[in-house]
């Protein structure tokens, strides 16, 4: 493996506060991307962030997102890093939201001219759609393809209107372990095209996510001397699979290091 080291912050979310409706949902929650740096090697950058369900991953997502404000904090991005705004971050959800009335070419070409002219955002699509080995599809409406090519097109869809940062929520659900296979592989090959792609994938399938990705998020929350859970999540702990060799190795799930990883996060699942 190439030697790699981090360098300049790409996404910095500092002391990120949330309450609804009383309720204290994120406290303190801050969280750090620098860009990757490989020897030879073109790298994105692929995190994971792990937590129990009714935890607040989703509410923290759209934060990252730009779609909701917090209560305070700061969620900066980009290079050199900018205020998060509304179109900065693509957002793919589990539902996969397409224009069932537009072909397959209709719905990437409405999100491709937000960010190019005519001429140009065509040959993007072709590129994206010819990577995702979707190209004949270009007619097709959403309803005639199959989930995982929905959920193809609604990736290339915010990749082209979007800049270098992706969020995926539940990437992995509701798969078979062939398709599983398949979308990690293409989510790294998504990050690895340009060196600030940055993939945020939220999830609770921690070997998929563990395995695609170069840093791991836990979320959780605190507890008293009682044993009592006190309100609002923030991160609990931070995995730099770079700096572990447990990424970027297409044998990964073999490495008995990985799968002790794995087997350590599911134990802290019951205390997060």
């Amino acid at each position: 493996m190439s030697q790699s080291q981090r360098t300049d912050s790409i996404l910095r979310a500092e002391n990120i506060n949330l309450t609804l409706g009383g309720n204290p949902i994120l406290r303190d929650l801050s969280v750090e991307i620098r860009n990757v740096v490989r020897d030879n090697d073109t790298t994105g950058q692929v995190v994971g962030f792990l937590g129990p369900s009714g935890i607040g991953k989703t509410k923290f997502f759209e934060i990252l997102a730009g779609l909701l404000p917090p209560t305070s904090g700061t969620v900066q991005l980009g290079s050199p890093l900018r205020p998060v705004e509304v179109g900065m971050v693509g957002v793919v959800q589990q539902s996969y939201p397409l224009f069932n009335h537009h072909t397959v070419e209709g719905n990437l070409m409405l999100a491709a001219r937000k960010q190019y002219a005519a001429k140009e955002a065509t040959e993007r699509m072709r590129d994206v759609m010819t990577r995702f080995n979707l190209i004949d599809k270009l007619g097709l409406y959403p309803p005639q393809l199959s989930g995982g090519q929905k959920q193809r097109v609604a990736i290339a869809q915010q990749l082209l209107c979007s800049d270098q940062f992706l969020l995926l929520d539940e990437p992995f659900s509701g798969l078979d372990i062939l398709m599983i296979e398949e979308v990690a592989e293409m989510i790294q090959d998504i990050a690895h095209a340009h060196d600030l792609n940055t993939i945020i994938i939220v999830s609770h399938d921690i070997v998929a996510t563990a395995s695609v990705a170069d840093t791991l998020w836990l979320m959780g929350r605190d507890r008293d001397t009682a044993g009592k859970i006190i309100p609002g999540a923030h991160i609990k702990h931070t995995y730099d699979l770079a700096s572990m060799d447990l990424c970027w190795d297409k044998d990964i799930l073999s490495k008995p290091a990985f799968q002790q990883l794995v087997s350590k996060i599911r134990d802290q699942f019951h205390y997060l």
